[in-house]
């Protein structure tokens, strides 16, 4: 018993995943680090694990599906105004300093036209507030002064005090503009009187990136169903939404927001299936991810506010874009430093890298671990030897754990569909290798016997048992890091050079020996080498492909 104690004791620190923590951190760290080269950030390190299995993706309209380049295309007078003076009156409603873009776009539209707004002097501004839904402006011209405003179309008619005809011209203006996809803005003016009279309305247009709708189809073959968000009316969203591919499948939030009170399951549904969501107000975005993680959806939104942060806290994949507030990054577990869809695509795509990783540290763990115990159990119950000393089984363990840590950094093939844990198909499948390179390691051990005669020496027995282990483990992990065929991806540089450096240090202990290992002759070195590669990268591999068809 005390013979078999340490042995035993070695054996159970072989099979506890001592180098799991190290392996998974590791992974995560290359990964955070191979985003934040294309402009993403993770502020928490499992995010890229969960945007692996995320499998619905919320995206702002405004700066990641559009250019945020918003521009004026037409100007409608009303009364006694013209085009021009829609334009004149709404740029001196805004300001250059506050780089909003619907402030910008105006002023922009009034330098293309030539229109000068340096005969007036803006005293003082009020910016846009999400409250009172538009900005205003004291202006002088030199001789008199005067307020101008410019915003949603239904608060300046009220602050304009329209009715009747006035308002159902407007209206059917608004009606018109809208079924075209151009979201509109009304300008005003103060009389002499202190009232405010009606100046006209401007049709603006924020265009799709030109990569917007190629980046969508790629998140979609990747099996992520891509859902728009925006503010605009249910038109404007319809129409940007089929420029880019998402079809016309647009739900307004308030009516989702209804429907929740009464059938919360049906709204479930309904968001599952939509193409995006309109009409939507900040607060409106934790109600549509809740909606959507009933259906047990892995669920990333993105967001920019102060009011985004519930969703952003909410949603398994939290995603601030390039210009959120502090509140909003600090929800969130990932930061853009880019606008678009490409930093999206690749969370996505190296989260899935990591997640490979990881999975081949896990099939190759459980492998190798049936394969020592069984080996060394039932070697010793056959021959009545110990195959293997504690000290050899430890310098083993050394050296193939520290090379396995290199496959945080291995060149993997993600796959097309997000990734599910299925732990029990991989523990089966690598019992299986393992049981498999059980029997080969027992056919090399006949042979070694028969041909070499290594039983007659204990410590040459535990150099032949110390080789077939090691060399076993060098090359089923390029077996299970393909879920192909071995030969259709190239190893990482990392694993590539820690696997030839184990191998290097392998043969040299087998032709030299150390204390406690007794050098084995040249020939059976060899052997040991040649069948351990043969097996593994043919046979083996070959089973491989047909126990994993259809897990990944």
């Amino acid at each position: 018993m005390l013979e078999i104690i340490p042995l035993m004791l070695v054996l159970l620190l072989g099979a506890v995943p001592v180098a799991l923590p190290a392996m998974f951190t590791v992974s995560m760290a290359v990964g955070s680090m191979e985003l934040v080269k294309r402009g993403v950030l993770v502020t928490r390190l499992n995010a890229t694990e969960d945007a692996a299995s995320m499998d619905i993706l919320c995206v702002d309209k405004t700066g990641t599906i559009t250019l945020n380049k918003t521009s004026i295309v037409d100007a409608t007078p009303f009364g006694k105004y013209s085009k021009e003076e829609v334009i004149l009156y709404g740029a001196l409603a805004s300001q250059e300093a506050n780089q909003d873009p619907i402030d910008l776009a105006f002023i922009n539209a009034a330098k293309q036209r030539n229109i000068s707004i340096n005969n007036f002097q803006q005293k003082s501004f009020t910016p846009f507030d999400p409250k009172t839904r538009r900005t205003e402006a004291l202006v002088s011209d030199g001789n008199m002064e005067f307020k101008v405003v410019k915003g949603a179309v239904h608060v300046i008619t009220e602050l304009c005090g329209l009715s009747g005809d006035s308002l159902k011209a407007v209206d059917e203006e608004v009606n018109e503009l809208t079924h075209r996809g151009y979201r509109t803005i009304a300008v005003a003016k103060s009389t002499g009187n202190g009232s405010f009279e009606l100046v006209g309305l401007a049709a603006l247009y924020d265009p799709p990136r030109p990569d917007a709708k190629e980046l969508i189809q790629k998140l979609k073959s990747l099996g992520i169903s891509v859902k728009m968000i925006t503010g605009d009316a249910l038109p404007i969203a319809k129409k940007v939404a089929m420029e880019v591919g998402l079809g016309d499948d647009i739900v307004r939030a308030s009516e989702l927001k209804e429907l929740i009170k009464d059938n919360p399951s049906k709204a479930a549904d309904i968001a599952d299936k939509c193409s995006g969501f309109a009409e939507v107000y900040p607060e409106d975005k934790y109600l549509i991810v809740k909606s959507l993680q009933e259906k047990k959806h892995i669920v990333g939104m993105t967001g920019d506010g102060v009011n985004d942060a519930p969703a952003l806290k909410q949603a398994e994949v939290g995603i601030a874009v390039a210009n959120a507030t502090d509140v909003a990054k600090k929800a969130s577990s990932v930061v853009l430093t880019s606008e678009g869809l490409l930093g999206m695509l690749n969370l996505v795509v190296i989260g899935r890298s990591v997640f490979e990783r990881v999975n081949t540290w896990i099939l190759n763990k459980v492998s190798r671990t049936v394969l020592k115990t069984v080996f060394v159990v039932f070697t010793f119950l056959l021959i009545g030897k110990y195959p293997i000393s504690s000290s050899a089984m430890l310098l083993m363990m050394f050296m193939t754990d520290f090379m396995k840590i290199s496959l945080a950094t291995d060149n993997v093939r993600w796959p097309s569909k997000p990734c599910k844990w299925n732990i029990n198909k991989i523990v089966k499948t690598a019992a299986i290798l393992g049981i498999l390179m059980v029997l080969e390691a027992f056919g090399l051990l006949f042979i070694s016997i028969k041909f070499f005669n290594i039983l007659s020496d204990q410590q040459t027995l535990y150099m032949f048992s110390f080789q077939t282990l090691v060399l076993f483990a060098i090359f089923s992990i390029f077996v299970v890091g393909e879920r192909g065929y071995f030969w259709q991806s190239m190893p990482g540089k990392a694993l590539l050079t820690a696997s030839l450096a184990n191998l290097a240090l392998a043969i040299s202990i087998a032709l030299i020996g150390i204390p406690g290992l007794k050098p084995l002759p040249p020939n059976l070195t060899i052997l040991i080498l040649g069948y351990s590669l043969l097996f593994s990268l043919i046979i083996n591999d070959i089973v491989k492909c047909s126990l994993l068809k259809g897990l990944f």
